[in-house]
């Protein structure tokens, strides 16, 4: 492991020693990138989403359309900004500004790139850096979970609220996914802080040391966002629009702002604690020695999150929504105990290491292989069928019987065993009731 104090992107005192300028620039740098991301991402979405289903997509207004997120952006900030009656006013309008801030800030520990020359001033391409870096963007990001549940409750309408409880179940339960797989990378690192994690990936990176971790946390991500196949809080079939139904103008665009920066921090987080952060790919640096020096490595950091960010995009135009209980079944009967799992294999595996116990590469291969294994096996073991009566099992095969009914309703009988599927069978009636006591209730 390379020694992180040695390292010259490594260590926690390269920051909090630049000039109040440059930490102005810094600060308004991150937020005209997230907003530019923000517009590139919208554009892109309906490019791809567009290209997958045979449509054009935008590509009238500006360059290959890319205004076109701009020109939506204005048309929301012009349009009239509506309260309910019933809506809580102040709670109203805060709850946007409660989830778009936070969005914002967990990018101040990110690393976009090492150690620079800016204007002769020698910086790190980080706002700034925690010995705890990662549980900051965790504890921050959980914060936007009250700005959408508060939404929902503000708003004085049921699908409203339904919406907010849905995001604040799902919102949790992945983040207990999400944390557990960020517990072996903290292990092989020896750190929490974000550029120390990034240095420790100088020769290989965590995304292929921790496969199981890397992608636990990749659909904890998806997740975490409400992005599909998890939109669920955001389910337009039976919430209309989900936590954000009575919002408009500025406050939606502000909800609309908030997801898509989500999806930038958790691309970022993946990109930097599973993918060497701004190492240049496939190991450039051997080859190329100026791969890893300058404003260059930036470029591959940025490169890595459109990634991420396209696997998003891939997901929501391939996948349908998934059904609610299946959601939450998935993240706490699969992907917790096997994140569970998995962490106790890791740390058996560093505490052998650090006991000089002969643990070679076959051995490791194997128990990668038996975890793989087992995690696959999780998900063909049946749940036991809800259908059962009197403690008789259920053969899935057959419908079981209906229960007996005593009112007049006209109910159709099941279509028999030979009887072509789709034909249209007479309706009959149940009891002793007759046509004209059925009309009379």
């Amino acid at each position: 492991m390379i020694p992180l104090a040695s390292t010259s992107n490594g260590s926690l005192d390269a920051f909090g020693n630049d000039p109040w300028w440059i930490i102005l620039i810094k600060a308004v740098a991150v937020f005209v990138v997230l907003v530019l991301l923000t517009l590139f991402n919208i554009w892109w979405e309906r490019r791809v989403v567009a290209r997958m289903q045979h449509r054009i997509g935008p590509n009238m207004n500006g360059p290959f359309g890319l205004l076109q997120s701009l020109a939506d952006g204005v048309k929301l900030a012009l349009k009239e900004d509506l309260t309910p009656t019933l809506a809580d006013k102040v709670v109203f309008t805060l709850a946007p500004i409660l989830a778009a801030v936070p969005a914002f800030v967990t990018f101040s520990v990110i690393p976009f790139g090492p150690t620079v020359d800016f204007f002769g001033h020698r910086t790190p391409l980080q706002l700034t850096d925690l010995p705890v870096a990662v549980l900051f963007v965790m504890a921050v990001a959980s914060i936007g979970i009250y700005g959408i549940v508060l939404a929902g409750w503000s708003s004085g309408s049921t699908y409203s609220l339904l919406g907010g409880l849905r995001s604040s179940a799902q919102m949790i339960s992945y983040e207990v996914a999400m944390g557990l797989a960020l517990v072996a990378v903290f292990m092989y690192a020896g750190s929490m802080s974000t550029s120390q994690i990034v240095a420790a990936q100088h020769d290989f990176w965590f995304g292929l040391i921790l496969l199981p971790s890397f992608v636990i946390y990749t659909i904890a991500m998806v997740g975490e966002t409400n992005r599909a196949p998890f939109d669920l809080p955001e389910a337009e079939g039976e919430l209309v629009g989900g936590f954000h139904t009575e919002y408009s103008s500025l406050k939606f665009a502000l909800f609309f702002l908030a997801e898509y920066i989500n999806m930038g921090t958790v691309s970022a987080l993946a990109t930097t604690l599973f993918l060497g952060g701004w190492h240049a790919p496939f190991w450039l640096d051997h080859v190329w020695a100026g791969a890893n020096q300058g404003y260059l490595p930036v470029v591959w950091f940025f490169g890595k999150v459109l990634f991420f960010i396209f696997i998003f995009i891939w997901l929501r135009g391939s996948l349908p929504r998934l059904r609610y209980d299946q959601f939450m079944a998935f993240g706490w009967k699969r992907l917790i105990p096997v994140s569970l799992v998995w962490i106790l294999a890791v740390a058996t595996m560093r505490a052998a290491r650090n006991e000089h116990v002969g643990f070679n590469r076959e051995t490791v291969m194997i128990v990668v292989g038996v975890l793989l294994v087992v995690f696959l096996l999780l998900f063909f073991i049946p749940e036991k069928h809800k259908d059962q009566d009197a403690g008789e099992a259920y053969d899935g095969r057959t419908p079981p019987p209906p229960p007996p009914r005593t009112t007049g309703f006209p109910v159709p009988p099941m279509p028999a065993g030979g009887a072509v599927r789709g034909a249209a069978a007479p309706l009959t009636f149940r009891g002793q009731d007759t046509v004209s006591e059925v009309r009379n209730g």
